[in-house]
């Protein structure tokens, strides 16, 4: 896939050295050239003509424009700075400040103002470009001419000499190494760099990607120099400030998460299990310190705020001060909508920074297309590489995406060595390569891999730049029972289970009332009588305390009301349901405590609640909310309901369900080994399903409720029994009844002991299978070749079907027992270091939607 080649630095030195002035398309080149200069020279020698207008002291004139606009006119700050962008970007592409005016729908009152005040501004780089004149004594040579714009063009003299950047000869690149994450990418880089090769090596990224601050926060940890990162609106001082102007206008209802980063800048470590609460709801002095700080700036000056910020930090907010006086903001009141404004300024103008020029250089891919180091490191060069060309009616696109595509096909060339470093896949998803790819290797393809690459292992630090490790002199604990909630969460994403037993999560609001609703349940089970108009009302408020540090003021009146409609629904459930218990439960069986208990001080002394159970020979373990009978376990939920059929797909593990849910197969499996040979039930009671309902006043129990039925049978031997043959006959669908009332049981017995259920849903699939033709044959010869015949045995089929789809059996249960040996057996390889925990599970790629430590996942990580 070779490429035009583009001439070194050196060659374009060798080609232009003569010339008295050499005009560049970038920066980058021109200092480039220059430091390749011989001899003395006076003057400007390789410079942009920006540069060469402007006598090298170019500035962001948009941003300076802006700064005066605001000043001098009455136009808001979006208005005004969309006037602007719209003005310079035509007088660019146009030659002509005025030139906008000729587009009707772009002649706005605001588009005359802002020229207006253009027009009274020093000189802008613009303006200066219009009116600059080369002198007719130079001699001029003109590198990339195709690449200058329209306005950099009219400062060329009459006659001038155009060098070419491309050269007649060709490039072959080097090829993509494919790595499996950012962070391996990024970890090879590092491990190449060294104090004494810094100033050698450049790396170009989007300064928009993920690669842009792992790369920063990598070389800082290795302590290597580097510059063109971060600007000025990356600083964590100026960062930690703006959260500190939000937060204080924020009220009431700010969490801890979103202040987090700023108690951290003032020497406050708060523990995750905070992170959902309310600001104001959490007593900590650090959180005491910071809602006195935000209350004390309401009324004050910006000023004031950052002397405030400066004395608990001990930070320096000198240039961030003097962005503001710019602004006319420094003694403004720090308002939400002057807070608001200076906002919507830092994120669309870039404020100068202060830089070291010496270290690795970080080259933004869309910024500039030479990288004069000896080695250049390319990341990612995804599809943010591309340009996005200006929607504009004086803008030529096809002249645009030309000149971005020479651009490109230069910068893929710096250095003497390149390195392009890629990932294939994100998040089980193709990486795609940057659009100007096709172009230049004439050709289409969705991926790295796809083209000329070679796949490498991630690579690791040396030790010495790492945390000491030590490892532990014991060997680990063998699982030997599994909870069905580690259990999906192992099949979906082993190494999300694995950061769940090595990280603490945030408490959080539905966990406390999930809890306080259980507890409720297990005390109305054993004290219906003690739970009246009173206690119903004590209990509700205790729920409205315990979730007071999650829920805003607002929320309050409708979590009132649902709290209490949940215990009334529960009450409701237990007075038609009373519990009988079951033989073989124990009175110490029950577990954990119970805060609405010890509220009301009631003892709970039955079995048949809070069920623990922990079996190492089936290797499963558990907690039933309600033994309500020795066949029938029943589980609270305060989520939304789900029918049998989800609940029994949810439940498949081979190939396991997108959201796998193995709790009723888990339980019913525990179960049967308690109560064998018995036609066992798992209810669900959802009892806020019905919430809505209850509220208008009505509702009924029977929309709570999904009820699992497990046959102590396998499944086909269930659907031989009589009992399903006299159902069909008698609640089947309509041509499956006729055609039924014609067959005899033993017919039908017959038919299904010699054939095998078929392993599909599909109704055509299931009459063409072995099983199918032989009904059908049986019912065409017992009741005539008739189309009702047929259709009959495709809802029969069908029924059947519902029953395998909708019931668990004999059958599932000892497969289930023996995936869930499987799991462990892995589960403990795992942890003994025999393998990784892997990120992806049983289905590949996990379901991230379910993933609870998915900013710990990288996407692609293996």
């Amino acid at each position: 896939m070779p490429l035009q080649r583009a001439k070194s630095v050196d060659t374009l030195y060798e080609e232009c050295k003569d010339y008295d002035l050499v005009l560049v398309p970038d920066p980058p080149l021109g200092d480039a050239l220059n430091r390749r200069l011989e001899i003395s020279h006076f003057g400007p020698f390789a410079t942009t003509p920006r540069r060469l207008a402007t006598g090298r002291r170019e500035t962001a004139e948009d941003r300076l424009a802006f700064l005066d606009v605001v000043d001098n006119t009455s136009l808001g700050w979006k208005e005004a700075a969309h006037a602007i962008g719209n003005i310079l970007q035509c007088w660019e592409h146009q030659g002509r400040a005025d030139a906008i005016l000729e587009y009707d729908s772009f002649a706005t009152p605001a588009t005359h103002a802002v020229l207006d005040c253009l027009g009274d501004l020093d000189p802008t780089t613009s303006r200066r470009l219009t009116d600059y004149v080369i002198e007719d004594d130079k001699d001029v040579a003109v590198i990339g001419i195709d690449e200058l714009t329209p306005l950099e063009r009219s400062v060329l003299p009459d006659t001038y000499t155009s060098i070419d950047l491309l050269a007649e000869s060709s490039f072959e690149p080097p090829g993509f190494r494919i790595y499996d994450s950012a962070t391996a990418i990024v970890d090879t880089v590092i491990d190449s760099i060294t104090a004494d090769n810094a100033d050698r090596v450049a790396i170009v990224l989007d300064s928009e990607s993920r690669y842009s601050s792992l790369v920063e926060a990598s070389l800082e940890a290795a302590d290597l120099p580097f510059y063109g990162g971060p600007g000025f609106n990356d600083l964590s001082d100026h960062r930690a400030f703006l959260r500190l102007l939000r937060a204080s206008q924020a009220g009431s209802d700010i969490g801890i998460a979103a202040v987090k980063p700023l108690l951290e800048r003032m020497g406050a470590a708060i523990e995750s299990e905070h992170d959902e609460k309310r600001l104001r709801a959490v007593d900590l002095p650090a959180v005491e310190q910071l809602t006195a700080l935000c209350d004390d700036l309401h009324g004050e000056t910006f000023e004031a705020a950052a002397a405030r910020f400066e004395s608990v930090t001990g930070a320096s907010l000198e240039a961030f001060c003097e962005e503001l006086e710019d602004l006319g903001l420094l003694s403004s009141h720090a308002s939400a909508d002057a807070i608001e404004r200076l906002e919507f300024y830092l994120q669309t103008y870039e404020v100068p920074v202060d830089r070291h020029n010496d270290g690795v250089l970080l080259a933004d891919a869309k910024a500039a297309a030479t990288v004069d180091r000896p080695a250049v490191f390319y990341l990612g060069m995804d599809d943010g590489w591309t340009h996005a060309a200006p929607q504009r009616p004086w803008v030529d696109s096809d002249q645009a995406y030309t000149r971005n595509i020479h651009q490109f096909q230069r910068l893929l060339q710096n250095g003497a060595a390149q390195y392009y470093l890629v990932q294939d896949t994100r998040g089980g998803r193709p990486v795609v390569p940057c659009l100007y790819f096709e172009e230049l290797f004439d050709g289409s393809f969705d991926r790295f891999s796809d083209l000329e690459s070679t796949t490498h292992a991630r690579s690791f630090r040396p030790p010495e730049r790492g945390f000491d490790h030590e490892g532990p002199d014991v060997r680990p604990k063998k699982h030997r029972s599994i909870s069905q909630s580690s259990l999906n969460r192992f099949v979906n994403c082993p190494r999300d289970l694995l950061f769940s037993r090595l990280v603490e999560g945030p408490d959080r609001a539905y966990f406390e009332v999930g809890n306080l609703f259980h507890d409720f349940a297990e005390v109305y089970a054993n004290h219906p009588d003690r739970i009246d108009e009173e206690a119903l009302e004590e209990v509700t408020e205790l729920m409205i305390e315990a979730t007071r540090p999650f829920a805003r003021e607002v929320d309050e009146p409708p979590n009132r009301t649902r709290y209490r409609i949940g215990l009334e629904t529960i009450a409701a459930f237990l007075d038609e349901n009373d519990p009988c218990g079951a033989a073989f439960l124990t009175p110490d069986t029950g577990w954990g405590t119970n805060v609405i208990a010890e509220h009301l001080d009631l003892p709970i002394d039955t079995a048949y609640t809070e069920w623990w159970f922990d079996d190492d020979t089936l290797g499963l373990k558990g907690k039933v909310d309600l033994v309500l009978s020795p066949i029938e376990l029943v589980d609270y939920k305060s989520g939304s309901r789900d029918s049998a059929r989800q609940v029994v797909s949810k439940s498949a593990h081979d190939p396991p369900s997108d959201t796998p849910n193995f709790q009723a197969l888990l339980y019913l499996t525990y179960h049967r080994s308690q109560v064998p040979d018995e036609r066992l039930e798992f209810t669900f009671f959802h009892f806020l399903e019905t919430l809505d309902d209850a509220v208008a006043g009505r509702g009924s129990l029977e929309d709570c409720l999904t009820t699992i039925t497990c046959y102590p049978v396998p499944f086909d031997r269930h659907i031989a029994r009589e009992a399903v043959f006299e159902d069909l006959c008698t609640d089947g669908s309509g041509d499956c009844r006729k055609t039924l009332e014609q067959v005899s049981y033993a017919d039908y017995e017959r038919i299904l002991a010699a054939h095998a259920f078929p392993a599909t849903d599909d109704r055509d699939e299931l009459l063409a299978s072995p099983l199918g033709q032989a009904l059908h044959g049986l019912t065409r010869d017992v009741v005539g070749d008739y189309k009702y015949v047929r259709n009959g045995c495709k809802q029969l089929l069908g029924h059947l079907r519902d029953i395998r789809n909708e019931n668990f059996f004999a059958d599932d249960l000892d497969a289930f027992e023996s995936f869930v040996d499987e799991r462990i057996a892995e589960l403990n390889r795992y942890r003994a270091g025999e393998e990784r925990f892997p990120v992806e599970g049983m289905r590949g790629e996990p379901n991230y939607r379910r993933v609870d430590h998915r900013d710990m996942i990288l996407e692609g990580d293996a």
